[in-house]
């Protein structure tokens, strides 16, 4: 418990004569909702693994913005368990994302996503702070050196993280409760096509930059944020996921973005290989696992949901498995089915089995 020394100080005289000091009171780590939630979370493989969509309620094949629409709940009749969404050009001041989606609209599917039961995850592409270019400017490999302390961008990077933390802290419902999410910043780090990739700064410098993002934030009162670290496949051991790890007091949920674009037998092996080894560092740090971004573009294989993505993932202790979005400006990039897919019935089947949880499944398990 707390405990108060001033007022006993002062009737021994301990304290000076004048205004006796205030005690900070800090901000607790988390908010109950977002432990109530991590905790849930823990115990949810007992029950299945929830299916996530990128930017769900927010458009799709040949369509946008559009109240209470989705392409999952059009083919399957629910909503997905779980939906991300990109907070790119936050930073920036603009009114829309990178994606050309009003933040007032993240603001609202978040609200309506956390009512129906559902959670919520925030990537977030944001611009090169040094050069002006976008994530995946990776023209010079001192951008991250740049903005930590000391940097020449430090500066300019607060202002930003300062846009991010208001964002975050609008996050609230109408009785001014702020609700839980996952944060998933710098993400696919192993790989070097972002600019705070493997090849674009050091291990000291990467962990340095979580750690300044995580501080800031908890600075600003977010503290209903849980945070998500998510390289690519890169790693083939628990050692090399764990090289540029933050830290335990930091993480909440590991995993990894992993996509089919070879043949189904080479990402098979993939997750074949990479899930035990998340499963064993989940384990050892007692943290959440789940694969945070996943998907076949255009689904070309119409039985892809139950013939190859369930059958690799169903024996594994994850939360969640995100699949990536349906884009209203390229319709052949898609990674969900909707009305007329060939692969509709086969994610109908999905839907039904056992293991996957949807919105309806989760309603009364996340947040209770």
């Amino acid at each position: 418990m707390k405990k108060l020394f001033i007022s006993s100080l002062l009737a021994m005289g301990l304290l000076s004569c004048g205004q006796p000091k205030q005690t900070e009171e800090k901000a607790p780590v988390k908010s109950p909702e977002a432990e109530a939630l991590l905790k849930n979370l823990k115990s949810l493989p007992e029950k299945g693994y929830m299916f996530g969509h990128h930017d769900d309620t927010n458009y799709g094949i040949c369509w946008e913005f559009e109240e209470g629409r989705s392409d999952v709940q059009s083919v399957c009749g629910d909503y997905p368990a779980v939906i991300s969404f990109d907070l790119g050009h936050i930073e920036l001041g603009h009114d829309v994302t990178l994606d050309k989606v009003p933040f007032d609209k993240v603001r609202q599917e978040t609200i309506n996503q956390y009512q129906r039961g559902g959670m919520v995850s925030f990537s977030w592409h944001l611009d090169n702070p040094l050069t002006n270019g976008d994530s995946w400017d990776v023209s010079d490999n001192t951008v991250v050196e740049s903005i930590l302390p000391g940097g020449a961008n430090h500066e300019k990077f607060m202002t930003w993280m300062d846009r991010l933390a208001t964002f975050m802290n609008s996050l609230q419902t109408a009785d001014g409760k702020k609700i839980p999410v996952f944060f998933r910043p710098w993400h696919e780090h192993t790989g070097s096509w972002f600019w705070w990739g493997q090849k674009l700064c050091t291990t000291e410098q990467y962990k340095a930059l979580w750690r300044m993002t995580y501080d800031y934030l908890q600075e600003k009162g977010a503290n209903h944020l849980l945070y998500a670290y998510s390289p690519g496949t890169e790693f083939n051991d628990s050692t090399s996921y764990l090289e540029r790890y933050p830290g335990d007091d930091i993480i909440d949920l590991i995993g990894f973005d992993t996509y089919q674009s070879q043949s189904k037998d080479f990402y098979l092996q993939t997750l074949a290989s990479r899930l035990p080894i998340l499963t064993e560092i989940g384990k050892a740090h007692n943290k959440v696992i789940a694969i945070t971004e996943t998907g076949y573009e255009g689904i070309p294989d119409a039985e892809w949901w139950t013939g190859t993505l369930a059958p690799a993932i169903q024996d594994f202790p994850i939360a969640y498995v995100l699949v990536w979005r349906n884009a209203r400006e390229r319709v052949t990039h898609h990674y969900a089915p909707y009305p007329g897919h060939p692969s509709a019935d086969d994610f109908v089947k999905f839907y039904n089995q056992e293991k996957t949880l949807f919105a309806k499944d989760v309603k009364e398990i996340l947040y209770r």
